[in-house]
């Protein structure tokens, strides 16, 4: 099977990955808009979940062959094995996303009900929650049930416990699914000594390659949003931090490492994504969408919900979503389908603490203005802030033209960590568009 990619040109499946992009879990990732609202901003950003996870596993493939090109395993069957393995948890990694995106998280039901026996047996932390966007908000609805689900949860569930499980197992018999699911979830316990090979162990470099700093994951969104919302901001040296991907072994465990020479393209694929986060995921229509989707999915009058059932879950799409929407007589679904969104009135980037908005806020509610305040965050790397669970996966800057140095930390090899670790914030005031005219002359009058 040959896919044409138009960012990475023509991709060839093998017959046995081409059953599972078969499936009807996988293909229900057709669906599932990458960018959520984006293309009402970039109509151009069409592009679906499917396409990405296809594009993700060429470039882990690719990392894979970068990485090992020069290492001797102890045997082919071994490379084969572990590599196929990084290139179904890649394939997969996106498989239980929601209907447009992070948003629809609100109404997923408690993690327990998911019945996520890898959980059960090999995870004993299910109530950390997941890494969330900084603009969204969780839902409190599970509070006394436990954690809500996330689309994380739906991915370990569709891997381990479903249909699609069955076409793993017959597929690939030698990868238990157990092992493809610990890739995407570092906090799962790998089955048995399934990474270890020659007393190494290989399970930590596999994971960063599915999700890290730089993983197969960002490589690929980062060109594939770039090219379909028609900006230059994800823009990348991809090849050449392809080129210089290499491992580093600290005792018997092995980790992702960058050869030194290839510091300022990582620096560049940094801020890449920095301004990709500032300029197009954080999009003003893009929030307000959500937003307003957010304060439907939270109301009462809701009748949206996606199923604990993990069958039933493959027919919860954006269409279906889009469907639901337009069938309600609710404000803010009428607003979403009609396009009748909130106008951005007020717009404030900073590094500081908010205090400005609230208080223009008040003034506008005080004069019968309704007002939708939103706040988008951002940090540099996952480095910063205290992510325990990266700091378990370093990755390790080495230089090839001085053999005596030895590895380090990437988040010590540059400043660029230093002079962006602030958080950035964008902090916006929406009113309705019959209101946006008497709010401007507010703001003018009060000189806000």
């Amino acid at each position: 099977m040959e896919i044409r990619d138009p960012v990475h040109g023509s991709i060839d499946i093998p017959d046995t990955e081409a059953m599972v992009l078969d499936t009807l879990a996988f293909q229900r990732l057709r669906q599932i808009k990458q960018l959520g609202f984006a293309e009402f901003s970039f109509p151009g950003a069409t592009h679906n979940r499917y396409l990405h996870s296809v594009g993700a596993t060429h470039v882990a493939a690719q990392m894979f062959d970068n990485i090992f090109r020069k290492y001797k395993f102890s045997s082919e069957s071994v490379r084969q094995r572990l590599r196929q393995t990084l290139k179904l948890a890649v394939l997969l990694h996106d498989i239980g996303h929601g209907p447009l995106s992070h948003a629809s998280e609100e109404v997923m039901p408690p993690v327990k009900d998911l019945k996520v026996g890898a959980y059960k047996k090999f995870r004993t932390d299910i109530e950390i929650p997941s890494e969330v966007p900084a603009h969204k908000s969780r839902s409190k609805k599970t509070k006394a049930t436990g954690r809500q689900a996330n689309h994380e949860d739906y991915t370990i569930k569709f891997i381990t416990d479903s249909s699609l499980t069955k076409v793993l197992t017959s597929t690939f018999s030698d990868i238990p699914p157990l092992a493809v699911a610990c890739l995407v979830d570092k906090r799962l316990a790998a089955p048995g000594d399934f990474f270890i090979d020659r007393e190494i162990d290989f399970r930590s470099i596999l994971s960063q390659i599915v999700s890290s700093e730089l993983d197969a994951d960002r490589l690929d969104y980062l060109e594939r949003d770039a090219y379909f919302c028609g900006t230059n901001y994800g823009r990348i040296e991809a090849e050449w931090i392809l080129t210089n991907l290499t491992y580093c072994q600290v005792e018997n465990e092995m980790f992702l490492a960058l050869n030194r020479r290839a510091l300022y393209a990582f620096d560049d694929y940094l801020l890449a994504r920095h301004h990709m986060n500032l300029m197009v995921y954080f999009h003003h229509k893009s929030i307000i969408y959500e937003e307003m989707l957010m304060r439907y999915l939270t109301s009462k009058e809701c009748e949206f919900f996606l199923p604990a059932e993990i069958e039933a879950y493959i027919e919860c799409t954006d269409y279906a979503l889009y469907q639901h929407l337009s069938s309600v007589d609710n404000e803010w679904a009428r607003r979403i389908t009609e396009r009748r969104i909130y106008r951005v009135l007020f717009e404030l980037h900073s590094t500081g603490e908010a205090g400005r908005p609230e208080k223009i806020q008040k003034i506008l509610e005080g004069e019968g203005i309704q007002v939708i305040s939103a706040s988008s965050s951002i940090r540099l790397s996952k480095y910063h802030g205290g992510n325990s669970i990266e700091k378990n996966f370093p990755i390790y800057v080495v230089d090839i033209y001085d053999r005596r140095a030895k590895p380090y930390p990437i988040e010590k090899s540059t400043q660029i960590f230093q002079k962006y670790d602030e958080i950035r914030r964008i902090e916006r005031l929406y009113v309705p568009p019959e209101q946006i005219a008497k709010a401007e002359k507010i703001m003018i009058s009060r000189k806000l």
